[in-house]
């Protein structure tokens, strides 16, 4: 008998950010490293260019948020979702 083993999305979202930053971080050592392959230095930006502020005397909060993607990043992310899915 197989016992089935619940996943929690707290662990799902984590994989997810590590794949992208384990990705991201292998694109530009290959970009860096290997001249001819200059495609993985391409950056896609996702976000707020300008942070928003919110200044209410006692308290300010700024918020801002930008994801920065490459190819590599994307892969990893695709390959964390496929390893946490089979594991």
């Amino acid at each position: 008998m197989v016992k089935s083993v619940k996943k929690s999305r707290g662990l799902f979202i984590l994989v997810i950010f590590i794949g992208g930053i384990l990705g991201n971080f292998l694109g530009d050592f290959i970009s860096n490293n290997l001249k001819s392959l200059d495609v993985f230095k391409i950056v896609y930006n996702i976000g707020l260019t300008n942070p928003i502020h919110l200044n209410l005397k006692i308290v300010e909060i700024t918020f801002g948020m930008n994801f920065n993607f490459n190819i590599m990043s994307i892969v990893g992310v695709i390959l964390a979702i496929i390893l946490y899915r089979r594991y």
